[in-house]
């Protein structure tokens, strides 16, 4: 079952904490809590999402936010890994697609990030696909991902069925906590309220994320 937002927000599905404290979401109560989602290979993630997420716990880590990191891997499954994670947090190196636009904007320093990044940061757990496509797979994925599939024409339905088989034919892993939560990509914002629910799940750089945090932290 996918978590919709309102409802209890489940921990973390996390294979290692790579950066700072161990913790979760049901460790977290009494706080706000950004969990801000990312790919090492994803170019918006390092020039949008996490600077976001940094300003934000800098600002308000003393007024009860706590921000997390998790890194996923939904796609480029040789870049998003582990290893790089590691090199990206001790190092301050990046990769693949990430380098490449970053250093079109004049967003490095010598090579890499001109920022650490301060809050803890976990891995994702990713589970090896076993290759068989089934209908009851299909489904989920387009369960969790529209909303409005039975409203759809019989031509369209087939159509939508077609390409989420493709895409998992070249699925080699599924990322549980990405999954779990049916996040469209990332950056993506997971933001959870005091008693531990889910009120937003923000994909993108929408603008929103201070003024949303500013009002969770009054209540």
């Amino acid at each position: 079952m996918t978590v919709k937002v309102g409802t209890k927000a489940p921990n973390l599905h996390i294979s290692t904490w790579v950066q700072g404290r161990s913790t979760n979401i049901d460790q977290e109560k009494g706080n706000v809590v950004i969990v801000e989602v990312f790919q090492v290979n994803c170019p918006g993630c390092f020039m949008y999402g996490i600077p976001e997420a940094i300003t934000l716990y800098d600002k308000y880590k003393e007024s009860g936010l706590t921000v997390l990191g998790m890194a996923t891997a939904f796609e480029d499954y040789d870049k998003n890994t582990l290893e790089n994670l590691q090199k990206l947090l001790a190092t301050g190196e990046v990769i693949g697609e990430t380098h490449k636009a970053l250093s079109m904007y004049g967003q490095l320093r010598d090579g890499k990030l001109p920022y650490k990044i301060p809050f803890p940061v976990a891995m994702d757990i990713l589970k090896k696909e076993n290759g068989q496509i089934t209908e009851s797979k299909i489904m989920d994925v387009i369960e969790a991902n529209v909303p409005d599939f039975r409203a759809y024409s019989e031509k369209d339905k087939q159509v939508l069925v077609e390409r989420v088989k493709m895409y998992l034919k070249g699925k080699e892993y599924s990322a549980k906590t990405f999954e779990e939560y049916a996040m469209r990509g990332t950056p993506t914002s997971l933001v959870i309220d005091k008693r531990g629910n889910l009120r937003y799940n923000l994909f993108g750089a929408t603008g929103q994320l201070e003024s949303i945090i500013e009002e969770l932290l009054k209540e």
